[in-house]
């Protein structure tokens, strides 16, 4: 791996102090566009369990959207599209699909059955998981995207001291990638199309951990377009491998593969799971999370700045990246981040915790007319979303676009922080 994990994600934490906040101009309207929103529950047909990060999605095409941590959805779908289905999907469970019927469908139950595990594991445990790892490797420039791409994707990133959230910031953008052959980040760029955040006004609530960079996830955190992060042929060594009872997305079968750092070196690595389809050999999933057995090494990896009194104790960075399958090509689908840390101020007896998490959803691709986004217009790996979009001041902001429907914890923040505008 030539270069950190900082270089490579170009996501950085930074503590700041906020002493004023102003809302800036509402952007650009959406526009009008007829369609019917369809919205329900995902939930595991055997335990009843509500199930989270499920893809929900137009079948040929990559208009689609994920359940959130309440295994909840709604899905916009244009009517230009005339759409007959919807597909679903999730890890270890038999695909399903919902007919629609041209108007809005509210109140889904929609049941998943788990995947009985067919495929022969004597056979699979026979395969060196690190060849099956280099195989799919070289296989990249087969299975993924050919051509560049534009696609759109919503983003959320949200803040929490303890339980209560103390920043909401969501963003409707563009993301350019070029063909994935080129296996560089180089001309990749992301630029916020629209953008809306609630900030707490609290005093005590002064301190303000931001991401910055934070919807360059959609590039940096794209294992297979950016192999610096992890698939980097010469990192390899860095990690011993180990083959997994298998598993099914989308009805195939999956290699699954495990990895853990068996390399020290003067920054920190990672540990997670690799998911690999069988047949194609294509990367569809990837967990994984930032080794803090050394916590000096996991803190130089994302802390960038702070106050001189303040000690930062990381306790969680891990990361989940999912692809989906269309037409024979394997495209990126959905990103989530997540960090979780402590703050103790010197001479203070109580530390406080907080928590980052970030999302994205590919919810729509361009098919015609790509161009790259020029470098003026794209967010930087500098830049603070929160400070580059407007508040929560339009209820119809977002139009005919698809996001991850809230979660009842997220929408009762909202509603109390919108309460604080009004005082």
């Amino acid at each position: 791996m030539k270069t950190t994990f900082k270089k490579s994600l170009g996501l950085l934490l930074t503590i700041l102090l906020i002493a004023n906040y102003a809302p800036l101009q509402a952007q650009e309207e959406t526009p009008n566009e007829n369609y019917v929103t369809i919205s329900g529950v995902i939930k595991d047909k055997q335990s009843k369990k509500k199930l989270e990060y499920v893809n929900i999605s137009i079948p040929g095409t990559t208009i689609g959207t994920v359940t959130n941590e309440d295994g909840e959805f709604a899905l916009k779908v244009k009517d230009s599209l005339h759409a007959k289905k919807i597909a679903i999907s999730h890890l270890g469970y038999v695909s399903n699909q919902v007919e629609l019927t041209g108007n809005d469908m509210s109140g889904l139950t929609v049941w998943m059955t788990p995947h009985s595990n067919l495929l022969e594991e004597v056979i699979v445990r026979a395969r060196d998981p690190r060849y099956i790892v280099e195989s799919a490797m070289q296989k990249i420039s087969e299975n993924y995207n050919p051509k560049p791409s534009l696609l759109t994707g919503f983003y959320r990133e949200t803040a929490q001291k303890g339980r209560r959230y103390i920043n909401i910031s969501e963003a409707i953008i563009d993301i350019y990638k070029t063909p994935y052959s080129e296996k560089s980040t180089y001309n990749d760029r992301v630029e916020i199309f629209k953008g809306r955040k609630l900030l707490s006004q609290k005093t005590n609530d002064t301190l303000i951990v931001k991401l910055l960079g934070g919807p360059n996830l959609s590039i940096y955190v794209d294992i297979v377009k950016n192999p610096e992060i992890l698939l980097e042929e010469e990192s390899l060594s860095y990690y011993s491998f180990k083959m997994e009872e298998s598993t099914t997305i989308d009805n195939r079968p999956q290699y699954v593969i495990s990895f853990l750092p068996q390399a020290i070196l003067p920054y920190a690595l990672y540990y997670g799971k690799l998911y690999i389809d069988k047949e194609h050999l294509s990367f569809t999933r990837a967990e994984f999370n930032l080794d803090l057995s050394d916590r000096n090494k996991a803190t130089q990896a994302i802390l960038k700045k702070k106050p001189y009194k303040l000690i930062f104790k990381p306790q969680e960075v891990s990361f989940l990246v999912n692809y989906k399958e269309r037409e024979g090509r394997t495209y990126l689908s959905y990103i989530r981040n997540e960090v979780h840390f402590k703050c103790d101020w010197k001479r203070k007896l109580f530390s406080t915790s907080y928590s980052i998490i970030s999302e994205m959803v590919v919810t729509d691709e361009k098919k015609e007319n790509i161009n790259p986004i020029p470098y003026k217009a794209s967010f930087k790996p500098t830049e603070s979303l929160s400070d580059n979009v407007s508040a929560f001041i339009d209820e119809d902001f977002w139009g005919s676009y698809n996001i991850i429907a809230p979660t009842e914890s997220l929408e009762n923040a909202v509603n109390k922080l919108k309460k604080q505008y009004k005082k």
